[in-house]
């Protein structure tokens, strides 16, 4: 099993739960990103990978490389789309998992909201990444893990 990190937009705060949890559990995490990233000394089990330049070329990384009982941390709707349809357990920033049952009305929702802010309409940005969704991230990247850990 190995953690992937769709990193170009990650916060700073789920990139370090993430470097401490591959060190704490023993499993490879790989931050993918067309920048780079900043990685703590001393921990081998952290990776960081520098891809290309443009849309979406960090996401066809991670799409061609992880593998079913993977574990993704991403908050691209397309990329987690294709990942769930690959068998890797996959969570957004905020903790949510992306799931079979769900994936479908997360693309529509996002395709409605690109439709409409490319009409002109201003539809607001997410709110601010906050102390809970930290938290909840952690309680969901423990839980996901775990599963993961027994797939295997």
């Amino acid at each position: 099993m190995r953690l992937w990190v769709d990193a170009d937009a990650a916060p700073r705060d789920i990139k370090e739960i993430v470097q401490r949890a591959a060190q704490r559990l023993g499993i490879d995490a790989l931050f993918v990103a067309n920048q780079r990233v900043q990685l703590p000394p001393g921990n081998s089990r952290v990776t960081a990978i520098r891809v290309e330049g443009g849309p979406d070329v960090a996401d066809r990384y991670i799409a061609e490389h992880a593998d079913p009982g993977d574990v993704a941390v991403t908050a691209d709707i397309p990329l987690a789309s294709a990942l769930v349809g690959r068998g890797v357990l996959t969570i957004d920033p905020r903790g949510e998992l992306y799931s079979t049952e769900n994936i479908g009305e997360r693309l529509a929702m996002r395709d409605f909201m690109d439709g409409m802010r490319g009409s002109g309409i201003e539809t607001g940005g997410a709110r601010p990444f906050g102390p809970r969704d930290k938290q909840s991230f952690a309680n969901a990247l423990d839980r996901v893990l775990t599963k993961a850990s027994k797939r295997s």
